[in-house]
């Protein structure tokens, strides 16, 4: 548990640490301007107008593979906001939206996988927990891929740290 909270905190440290190394833009406007932010729902997710990366059936895998090699060499933690993906870089950010309920998770692809046909992604338990699709196994998802590091620390509830 503590090492979980550390790693979160240390990833929020991180994402915090690059806003602020970024500094002023030095133009007058973003000076006189004041910035504005809209909150960031992290539990219910609008699709995007962009076309998806993958829209398909995820599936999730739990305690049978605690502690076990992954693809990426790290062990399997399945309270990590992790996956298995076929042919995604390993390492790749994906932000994963259950079409039933909306909400939506990102994770980091550390594995490969699913090994059953007609799957496009394998969730942990912990992300499958997220989105609320742990008690019915498998279920419909759209997956986009995420470029910017600092959006996942902004998409993934802070709740997941405790």
């Amino acid at each position: 548990m503590r090492r979980r909270i550390a790693r979160g905190l240390a990833l929020l440290f991180c994402v915090a640490g690059l806003g602020a190394a970024q500094g002023n833009s030095g133009s007058d406007h973003a000076r006189s301007s004041p910035t504005q932010h809209k909150p960031v729902s992290a539990t219910k997710s609008k699709p995007s107008k962009a076309k998806p990366y993958q829209v398909g059936t995820a599936s999730w895998y739990g305690s049978y593979f605690e502690g076990k090699e992954t693809a990426s060499g790290e062990p399997y933690n399945m309270y990590d906001l992790t996956a298995a993906h076929p042919t995604l870089p390993l390492g790749t950010y994906v932000k994963v939206t259950n079409l039933r309920n909306g909400r939506a998770v990102v994770v980091r692809v550390n594995d490969r996988g699913p090994v059953v046909d007609g799957r496009i992604i394998d969730l942990s338990y912990g992300a499958a927990e997220t989105i609320g699709m742990k008690s019915r196994g498998i279920q419909r998802v759209r997956l986009d891929v995420v470029n910017q590091p600092e959006t996942v620390a902004l998409l993934n509830p802070l709740a997941r740290l405790g």
